[in-house]
């Protein structure tokens, strides 16, 4: 039988932390891996996490709602040989730990083999986990989070008088551990907060109100813009927006304002991903080394960068991340692989699994949004997408829009009910410039984005 602790770790690793909550989180790992090695699996592995927040919402002044959180999740997966299984739980008591164990042996012994399952490489495991500046957490107060969520909401309705109604404003707060340990001795424990203040505004009246909004958000709170910036900031996006019609059908450039541009990028991820490309069900199957871009184009992965949104020493098996290109010179040099699907594919994990950390489009341009205006000269800004018009499988890209018509490079009147379309690849390659102006609140890191030529069809 085999003994699947994990008391023996390597002396590179970080000592147990003190904190309760995160003892409690190794204890139940040992746990529920030392009842797997009773059971007699050749493997196993366990993800638990433990998180609390609140989360606070008004509306023209008045609180309309408040939500604590505390949660908590053990999931375990086990082998025999080539046969898995997989069992969750909320529960941390003994009996259910045992219980879930047991489940998980119970689904492996029906199941199919699979030659591509099982634990990550054990080389590929992380030995180095730096300090990344993930945790700050915050015990805000009620009172507090309540008067920071009306000082937000209020900066943007008395900005002007236009503005007549609110969808809210709203603070919220999280902080918790996550830890993965597997058989082969492995464990790794990260902590991690996110603080938010958000607001959206409603503008206009009668058939030409428009609605808009901002949000800040951070890992440490001291960071966070003041909640009037976050109003004001809300008030301005809307107020340009009044008076929006619709423009004709055309084809010219268009510029992704950098909140919206990191959809691109969204698109491209799931494109290079393991899953999609040995199921076969991407535009880029087969693209490793081909050119997607033009050569000053460079997109690439920063998982060590402190106090950022996809920020992990380690992926959710263990294995190690690091700093690398995925597209160099436009063309594209790596994948998105977990352990699974690099094994289907030939290949090695690129410390994906769980999605990407801190994917990044460099800046090509020597300003933001205003740069890549000027040199657009004539076109369309597009400021906010909706739908969910995009072909995995084919490339083909058609989403509803909302936006600026530019001319001479200066926005020139406000534009809705369109649709902007083309073929990813063929966006790819007509990227002509990114801006300075990089919006760093998400995973996907990007500025503003040119592309020199799409189809809008308007009235």
């Amino acid at each position: 039988m085999n003994d699947l602790t994990v008391r023996e770790r390597p002396e590179a690793w970080h000592p147990v932390p003190a904190d309760d909550q995160e003892r409690r989180l190794l204890d139940v790992a040992e746990s529920a891996l030392s009842e797997a090695g009773r059971m007699g699996t050749s493997a196993a592995e366990v993800s638990l996490s433990h998180s609390s927040g609140i989360s606070v919402n008004v509306r023209n002044g008045e609180v309309e709602t408040v939500e604590h959180n505390r949660d908590k999740s053990l999931g375990v997966t086990v082998y025999f040989g080539h046969r898995s299984g997989h069992a969750s739980t909320t529960d941390f008591s003994r009996d259910a730990v045992v219980a879930c164990v047991g489940a998980a042996g119970r689904i492996a012994r029906y199941t199919e083999e699979d030659p591509f399952s099982g634990l990550a490489d054990p080389e590929l495991l992380a030995r180095e986990m730096p300090d990344l500046d993930l945790y700050h957490p915050w015990e805000v107060d009620m009172d507090t989070a309540i008067d920071i969520a009306r000082r937000c909401e209020q900066a943007a309705l008395s900005a002007d008088d236009r503005i007549s109604n609110t969808e809210g404003g709203g603070l919220s707060s999280h902080h918790g551990a996550a830890l993965y340990a597997n058989s082969t001795g492995f464990h790794g424990l990260s902590r991690t907060s996110n603080h938010s203040i958000s607001c959206c505004a409603i503008a206009g009246s009668g058939d030409a109100m428009q609605r808009d909004y901002w949000y800040d958000k951070q890992r440490d709170r001291r960071k966070l813009m003041d909640p009037e910036a976050v109003g004001e900031e809300t008030a301005r996006r809307i107020l340009r927006r009044l008076d929006a019609r619709q423009p004709g059908t055309m084809s010219c450039p268009v510029v992704f304002e950098a909140p919206v541009a990191s959809s691109l990028l969204s698109h491209l991820a799931g494109a290079i991903s393991g899953a999609a490309l040995y199921r076969k069900t991407s535009f880029l199957t087969d693209s490793l080394g081909t050119e997607l871009f033009r050569p000053f184009v460079r997109i690439h992965e920063q998982p060590l960068l402190p106090g950022a949104a996809g920020s992990a020493s380690f992926d959710g098996e263990g294995v190690a991340t690091r700093t690398r290109d995925i597209v160099r010179e436009g063309v594209l040099d790596s994948y998105l692989l977990d352990s699974y699907s690099a094994r289907k594919l030939g290949m090695e994990s690129t410390g994906n699994a769980g999605g990407v950390h801190n994917l990044t489009l460099e800046s090509t341009a020597g300003g933001g949004l205003e740069a890549l205006l000027a040199q657009m000269n004539h076109g369309l800004l597009v400021t906010e997408l909706i739908g969910f018009g995009v072909n995995q499988v084919t490339g083909d890209y058609s989403r509803g829009a909302f936006g600026f018509l530019v001319e001479g490079g200066e926005i020139a009147s406000p534009v809705q009910e369109m649709t902007i379309a083309g073929n990813l690849r063929d966006m790819f390659l007509a990227l002509e410039a990114v801006g300075s102006d990089t919006d760093t609140r998400r995973n996907l890191r990007t500025g503003s984005i040119l592309i020199g030529n799409m189809t809008v069809a308007g009235g």
